[in-house]
């Protein structure tokens, strides 16, 4: 009898594989074959410089204009941009930096030189150094040097190249956050150390509050012209999709209305040109997964909460256990709790359930203040009358997503599914 059990095992065992290899040899096949759906799906990633960029000429214009002198092998003014994120910032001066890299290899004009800094994947002083040596060809080691030394050696060579160097350092309030303003106040001040070459700084920043964190000697220096990105709107986002889908996608594959509905979605949300082409591509993928051939609405509305999730699970997933569980409070009693009493009282129940230790109401409105900042809640005193004031708490995203990603933690998955069970009966 055991002998037929084995048997039986192993034929579901080598069926199941065989399943498996099935699904992978699709996935593979798929991917490998010609889409139906893309032409040039890079188009439609915010890191692409598309040829042409629509209701953003007015800032390109005075970008460029503003680096003009770069051609006489002089130094610009130094400029900080301003503007919330998908709002074309970094766009629009990667645009300006490949039309004069154009123009001086057409021309045969060597009189300067530009290096791109991503502060938020190059988020130390020794990165952002290390990343600028090696834009402008320096050999430099990538450890082993202290910061003044490595400042100091590409300031000689700078000055070795007889150029005008223009560095962007793209989000730098990330790096300031991250490790103060001493290497900005480095890079400010480095003209008075040239003789031969000239160095100008573009900062690109969300925050319009970052100049008052700054040594007012830095900001000075730093905001010599202040330029701002204002949003887009919703007629505008749908031009810029249709230039970027004309591209990205095959000819009649969109239906009717799908680019002014990923256009409105991301007018809502401040204007942000990046969330509009994430929908549209990933709206794009989900109806290639699906192997239709054409992007419908109901492929955006999939994208859309798709987005949402993964939006969530990237702030909620890192978060500390106890304040998954003050998140999971809120959004089992639907998203909202009209004080932070009440919230602290579902945050306690649960504890128990799961045996643990609560912490102090203290500490929880301490959580729910830091969750607040990060956004992923509102916290808001409403005055109540003779009652007193108090804090309603409400999510900032949706419970249903929250409780999904929440669901993924092992510890925590177990009561998830069964509030859902005993809310569903």
């Amino acid at each position: 009898m055991s002998s037929k059990i084995a048997l039986v095992v192993r034929r579901a065992k080598k069926q199941g594989l065989a399943v498996v290899e099935d699904v992978i040899s699709e996935v593979i096949r798929r991917a490998i074959g010609e889409s139906k759906i893309f032409k040039n799906r890079e188009a439609l990633l915010s890191e692409y410089v598309p040829s042409r960029l629509p209701h953003r000429e007015e800032y390109i214009r005075k970008i460029a204009e503003l680096l003009s002198p770069l051609l006489r092998g002089e130094k610009p003014n130094n400029i900080l941009i301003y503007g919330l994120t998908g709002t074309g910032k970094t766009a629009a001066v990667k645009y300006v930096m490949s039309k004069f890299k154009d123009y001086a290899e057409k021309h045969g004009v060597d009189t300067f030189m530009f290096s791109y800094v991503n502060c938020r994947n190059e988020d130390t002083n020794y990165r952002v150094l290390f990343k600028l040596g090696s834009d402008l060809g320096a050999k430099i080691p990538f450890t082993g040097l202290s910061v003044a030394e490595l400042h100091n050696r590409l300031r000689e060579y700078i000055d070795s190249r007889k150029v005008a160097v223009t560095i962007v350092l793209d989000e730098v309030d990330f790096l300031v956050k991250k490790v103060g303003d001493d290497l900005l106040y480095r890079l400010t001040r480095i003209n008075d150390e040239l003789s031969k070459s000239r160095v100008s700084i573009i900062g690109i920043t969300n925050d319009v509050h970052f100049v008052e964190t700054l040594d007012p000697r830095v900001r000075s220096s730093l905001g010599e012209v202040e330029i701002v990105f204002p949003p887009y709107d919703a007629v505008q986002l749908a031009d810029i999709l249709r230039e970027r889908a004309s591209i990205a996608f095959k000819e009649g594959v969109l239906e009717e209305g799908v680019i002014e509905y990923c256009a409105s979605i991301a007018a809502k949300e401040h204007g942000d040109a990046r969330r509009a082409l994430d929908l549209l591509r990933l709206a794009g993928e989900i109806a290639e997964r699906e192997g239709v051939l054409r992007v419908g609405m109901q492929h955006v509305r999939m994208a859309k909460e798709e987005l949402e999730l993964n939006a969530a699970m990237e702030v909620v997933r890192t978060l500390p256990y106890h304040s998954k569980l003050v998140l999971l409070a809120i959004a089992t009693g639907g998203g909202f709790a009209e004080s932070t009493g009440s919230l602290y009282l579902s945050y306690r129940k649960i504890c128990e359930i799961l045996g643990l230790e609560p912490l102090t109401q203290r500490r929880v409105s301490d959580i729910v203040n830091e969750l607040d900042m990060l956004g992923v809640l509102t916290a808001r005193v409403v005055n109540r009358g003779r009652h007193g004031k108090t804090k309603e708490v409400s999510l900032a995203m949706d419970p249903e997503a929250v409780l999904k990603v929440l669901s993924t933690d092992t510890r925590i998955g177990e009561y998830v599914k069964l509030f859902k069970v005993s809310r569903d009966r």
